[in-house]
């Protein structure tokens, strides 16, 4: 895809099946492969050497806490798919430390920065997390790689309807949405602050709707 292979071991094929069969559409599941494939991407000019399975079961599984499965859940919902990953790979004789790297990987896909400074297994999945959410890193990626990945996995209305899946998956949870607390510092205190704007990022990226 673009010079990246989807994985094809056995366990990665587990866990195609097993997403699929808790994701109802293909907003999710789009979603997760492009991650997969635009954080690939991003490792290569960064010379990250990462374990394909494992990116790809992080990036699968990133935002399984969205969908109905969880919509009883009182935990953020990074937690819901990082504890349903890491289930998945130590039943299937992940050793316990690698299964760890996706569970980080997961559960800090929304915290930023932080994930760059941590193993490639992790900061890729922010990597293309930010890509096809944010647009961060849009234009430093080939358009020819882009094309070919958004032609194999479509994004069509994907702002709206991304926006409306977290806004699906977190209203019951409200309590778990308390952010970056630095923020409030320089809000309080620094004249002119504006907190940046997760929604308003996403609608202003350079991806088309």
């Amino acid at each position: 895809m673009g010079g990246i292979p989807l994985p094809d071991s056995k366990l990665a094929r587990e866990a195609t099946e097993l997403i699929r069969d808790d994701v109802t559409d293909d907003l999710i599941c789009h979603h997760s492969r492009r991650v997969y494939l635009f954080g690939a991407h991003h490792g290569r000019p960064h010379d990250l050497a990462f374990d394909p399975e494992l990116l790809y079961v992080g990036a699968l599984f990133h935002d399984l806490g969205l969908t109905g499965k969880f919509r009883t859940s009182q935990q953020p919902f990074e937690l819901d798919g990082a504890d349903e990953a890491r289930a998945f790979l130590t039943t299937r004789g992940v050793p316990t430390d690698r299964a760890r790297l996706v569970r980080e990987g997961i559960a800090l896909h929304t915290t930023p920065a932080m994930p760059h400074h941590m193993a490639p297994e992790v900061a890729l999945v922010t990597a293309g997390v930010e890509l096809d959410v944010l647009g961060i890193g849009y234009d430093t990626l080939p358009p020819e790689a882009r094309e070919v990945v958004v032609a194999a996995y479509p994004r069509p209305d994907f702002k709206r309807r991304i926006l409306h899946a977290f806004h699906a998956g977190l209203a019951h949870r409200p309590r778990t949405i308390f952010g970056n607390v630095k923020a409030d510092v320089l809000d309080r205190f620094e004249e002119g602050y504006t907190r940046p704007n997760f929604v308003r990022i996403i609608e202003d990226s350079s991806w088309p709707p």
